[in-house]
C-alpha cells in the first residue's frame, strides 16, 4: 500500500471513532461537569495550604506564586483529561469480541489503527473542551503564557505530548492479548499516570527522590512539561527533545509488544 493510501486508511479510522465518540454527547457533558468540580475543589485545596505570604518553595528552591500554581492546576487538569479520552477499551473489546480477527485483515498494521482510533476519540472532545475552557478558567484560574515564545513551545510541545500518550495508552491495552481481566490494570495505569505527569501536583512540589523518578517516566511528558513551557517554568527545546525521545521509544515498545501479542493471537487461534 502507498504511503498516501495508509495515510488515507488511518485518517478513515480516525474518522469513523470521531463519529462514533460523538454519539454519546451527554456522556461527554457529565464528565466535564466533573472536571470543572474537579477543577474548583482542587482550587480550594491549594488556596487552603499555601502560605500566607502567597509564594512556596518548590523543589530546588525556586518560588512558586499561588496564582501559578492555580494557573498550572487549571491547565494541567484540562490537558490531561482531554489527551486521555480515548478510552481504554478498543483493544480489549476486540479481543473479548473476536472483532480483532477483522483488524488483523486489513492492511494496514494493527497497532497504528489503534492509536488512530484513539486520536479520533481524543479530536471528539476538542469542541466540548473548547467551550468548557472558559468556564474552567473561571473556576480554576487563567494566567497568560510566560512569554510568545513558551506560547509557541507550548503549542509545539503538545503534538509529541498528543503522540506519547496514545502510544503509552495503546501499549497498556496489549495486555488484552495475555490476560481478558484488564479492568484493575487500567485502573493501577490510570492512577500513576495522573500523578507521575503531575495533573494533581506539579513536579516542583515532589520530593527530590520522586521527582527525578518522575523525570525518567514518559508520563511527565504528557502533562507537566507543556504546561511548565507554557508558565516558563521549562526550557522549549530541552522539553521537546526528551518528548521526541519518548515517542521514539515508545514506538519501538509497542512494535515488540505487538510482535509478542500477534504470536500470541495465532496461538489462540490455533
Amino acid at each position: 500500500m502507498a504511503p498516501r493510501q495508509r495515510l488515507a486508511a488511518y485518517a478513515g479510522v480516525a474518522r469513523v471513532q470521531l463519529r462514533t465518540q460523538l454519539v454519546y454527547r451527554g456522556d461527554f457533558l457529565f464528565r466535564l461537569l466533573g472536571l470543572l468540580v474537579n477543577i474548583y475543589m482542587l482550587r480550594l485545596v491549594w488556596d487552603a495550604v499555601y502560605p500566607a505570604s502567597g509564594t512556596a518553595t518548590g523543589n530546588g528552591g525556586h518560588r512558586i506564586a499561588l496564582a501559578t500554581q492555580i494557573a498550572y492546576v487549571t491547565l494541567a487538569l484540562v490537558q490531561n483529561w482531554l489527551l486521555n479520552s480515548g478510552g481504554m477499551g478498543f483493544i480489549p473489546q476486540r479481543v473479548r469480541e473476536g472483532t480483532v480477527a477483522v483488524d488483523l485483515a486489513r492492511p494496514v498494521r494493527f497497532p497504528s489503527q489503534m492509536v488512530w482510533a484513539q486520536a479520533g476519540a481524543v479530536a471528539a472532545q476538542l469542541p466540548f473542551t473548547v467551550v468548557a475552557l472558559p468556564f474552567a478558567l473561571l473556576v480554576g484560574g487563567a494566567r497568560p503564557p510566560a512569554s510568545v515564545g513558551a506560547a509557541f513551545g507550548y503549542l509545539l510541545s503538545l503534538l509529541p505530548a498528543v503522540l506519547i500518550s496514545l502510544l503509552l495508552t495503546t501499549l497498556v491495552q496489549m495486555v488484552a492479548f495475555w490476560t481478558l481481566e484488564t479492568s484493575g490494570i487500567f485502573v493501577i495505569h490510570r492512577f500513576v499516570q495522573q500523578f507521575l505527569a503531575g495533573a494533581l501536583v506539579p513536579l516542583w512540589f515532589m520530593p527530590g527522590w520522586l521527582r527525578v523518578l518522575a523525570e525518567w517516566m514518559p508520563f511527565q511528558a504528557t502533562t507537566y512539561a507543556p504546561v511548565a513551557v507554557y508558565l516558563g517554568q521549562a526550557g522549549v527545546w530541552a522539553t521537546l527533545g526528551v518528548q521526541l525521545l519518548w515517542c521514539a521509544v515508545l514506538l519501538m515498545l509497542l512494535r515488540l509488544m505487538w510482535w509478542r501479542a500477534l504470536r500470541r493471537v495465532v496461538v489462540q487461534g490455533g
